[in-house]
């Protein structure tokens, strides 16, 4: 049975903006599409950068650290298409992002 985790109240991620969240043993990238969240692995495969404080345009996000962009809907790497970052079916649920982990 899948694992819900809470990350973050909608309200405190604005459209545009991104967030690193850590929760469950793990660090989690949020994102805010025009009111639309989406949720990443919040490290970058490249060199471990993180992700959730990387600069959003659109729906795509670039790693601080080495410019690796993903598109923040799928996760998959903009140049290569054999690159996918893990990312989470998100559930919004009493105005918080929400995730659920497998077993």
């Amino acid at each position: 049975m899948p694992k819900t985790i809470s990350l973050i109240s909608c309200d405190d991620i604005a459209a545009g903006s991104t967030a690193e969240i850590v929760a469950d043993g793990r660090i989690f990238a949020v994102y805010n599409v025009d009111g639309t969240f989406h949720v990443l692995d919040g490290i970058c495969p490249h060199a471990g950068g993180p992700l959730g404080k990387g600069m959003l345009n659109g729906q795509i996000v670039t790693c601080p650290w080495h410019g690796w962009q993903f598109d923040v809907t799928d996760g998959k790497h903009c140049l290569n298409d054999t690159l996918c970052q893990p990312h989470y079916d998100v559930d919004i649920h009493e105005g918080r992002v929400c995730v659920s982990l497998p077993d």
